[in-house]
């Protein structure tokens, strides 16, 4: 039996009674008790990709992760949690506390997409507590992808990713996250600047999540306060709503180009900015008005000295996954967030960029991308300069637009984490593809290098099911 958004209280009686397949819920059965062994094991990066399915090889892949093993005990016990998210399916996720045997303990969950379910969770089960993150244009969302998980002994974990809370998201799409050290309660004496990383991470959490004006999020706001967040290597790097002209918060594609400007070693402007995303917005009528003179002009900075006498024109690539590769792909037609058709009419000086989705190293090939993230690397000399991973698409909405008053209208509250070679292992870049000096290569989510499209290849677009079902259905007839 399928749980739909009205079976709430029925499939919790049914998970005490023991009546619903584990299946159901956990397709991919992972050993309890191994996951600190992981995170470990993954460590200076702490990124991993979840487990697809269809994809065997996956189930068995070091830096491969399940929602079960991100609650798994021997990262801690967990007293408390927040889910902040965009698209919860709260029978999955219940069930999936249920199988953590943490069903019981208070969840605090924002949420963007409303649903009947999620309105009426509360109400059900007390422990929980569901709060709707309302903005103020329909076109905006609240799209951030975060954990915070609170043990017993008063120690706490972030968890940032790119995967919606429900069963497609975690089934055939390639997602990421990167998972927190574990962060220990400071002394009770400590002063408020203690327990800081190099990066500032704890402060820009705290700023981020003031920011939602959410009442019901002082205690984790308290609780980071008092957490030593000093083992933390990564940037965090957050968009919010607004029109921003206060540089004491930089949020958006200005946050990203304030950082790489202060830390990011110099690149020879041959090399590209690669973005990937599930989706894509509307860019504008050709590369140099948005893509260039907002994104690209900030994801190139480094610590190099700027040459006002100069201008700067970084190559711009765009990994999106082509009919082609949706058509071999596990679940076919259901490609996540798909590039919709009237944005592609308007933007066909897009296709010159774009890059075939191949995955073949971590056996993804066939798992389209639910994936964000954005990264420099000379595929060459097998080096990544830097690579951040987000929620945020390759869109406006999501990473803001330069307007008039020369300010940076964002729609969006996203999140992703910044890795910069000088913090995580003390060198100018890091090494891709195989491990240099005892340093373990990065784990890039796609090959390296790239695959362009070839002259026949079309992006995958929003209307192209009507298309795919005429070149099925001529195949069959073959």
């Amino acid at each position: 039996m399928r749980y739909d958004d009205e079976d709430i209280a029925e499939l919790m009686n049914a998970l005490k009674l023991g009546k619903v397949e584990v299946t159901q819920f956990i397709p991919i059965a992972v050993e309890k008790g191994d996951m600190a062994k992981k995170l470990e094991g993954a460590a200076p990066y702490n990124i991993f990709l979840t487990a697809i399915t269809e994809s065997t090889p996956t189930h068995q892949e070091p830096l491969t992760i399940t929602m079960q093993e991100i609650f798994d005990e021997s990262l801690g016990e967990i007293e408390s949690s927040l889910q902040i998210n965009f698209d919860i399916d709260i029978n999955w996720l219940l069930a999936h506390y249920h199988y953590a045997g943490i069903l019981e303990k208070p969840l605090l969950i924002l949420y963007g997409l409303k649903t009947p379910n999620l309105l009426k969770v509360g109400k059900l089960m007390s422990q929980i507590t569901a709060v709707e993150i309302k903005m103020a244009s329909e076109c905006a969302s609240s799209h951030a992808k975060i954990m915070l998980l609170g043990y017993t002994d008063g120690s706490m974990r972030v968890v940032i990713g790119t995967a919606n809370l429900k069963d497609l998201d975690w089934h055939n799409w390639t997602q990421s996250l990167w998972m927190s050290p574990l962060l220990t309660a400071l002394p009770k004496d400590a002063k408020i600047t203690d327990g800081e990383s190099d990066t500032r991470f704890k402060a820009d959490l705290i700023h981020y999540l003031l920011d939602y004006k959410v009442k019901e999020l002082d205690a984790w706001i308290d609780r980071i306060r008092k957490s030593d967040f000093s083992a933390i290597n990564v940037f965090l790097i957050p968009s919010v709503p607004g029109e921003h002209a206060n540089w004491r918060h930089i949020w958006g594609c200005e946050r990203l180009g304030l950082v790489l400007s202060q830390h990011a070693a110099p690149i020879d402007d041959s090399i590209p900015v690669v973005c990937q995303s599930s989706s894509i917005g509307s860019l504008g009528a050709n590369v140099g008005r948005w893509v260039q003179r907002d994104l690209i002009r900030n994801l190139s900075k480094t610590t190099a000295p700027v040459n006002v006498y100069r201008q700067r024109i970084v190559p711009f690539k765009m990994i999106h996954p082509s009919l082609r590769n949706v058509m071999g792909s596990h679940d076919s037609m259901c490609l996540p967030s798909p590039y919709p058709k009237e944005f592609d009419n308007r933007q066909p000086w897009l296709k010159a960029h774009l890059q075939q989705w191949k995955s073949d190293v971590r056996h993804r090939s066939q798992a389209m991308p639910h994936n964000k993230c954005y990264a420099r690397f000379n595929d060459q000399q097998q080096c990544l300069y830097w690579f951040l991973l987000t929620s945020a698409n390759l869109s406006k909405s999501a990473w803001g637009v330069i307007n008039r008053s020369s300010q940076l209208r964002i729609a969006n509250y996203e999140a992703g984490v910044l890795f910069l070679p000088r913090f995580v292992t003390g060198e100018e870049t890091f090494p891709l593809g195989t491990a240099r000096n005892g340093v373990p290569a990065f784990p890039m989510p796609y090959d390296v290098p790239l695959t362009p499209y070839e002259h026949d290849d079309i992006p995958f677009v929003d209307n192209t099911n009507r298309l795919l079902g005429l070149l099925e259905n001529t195949a069959n007839n073959l």
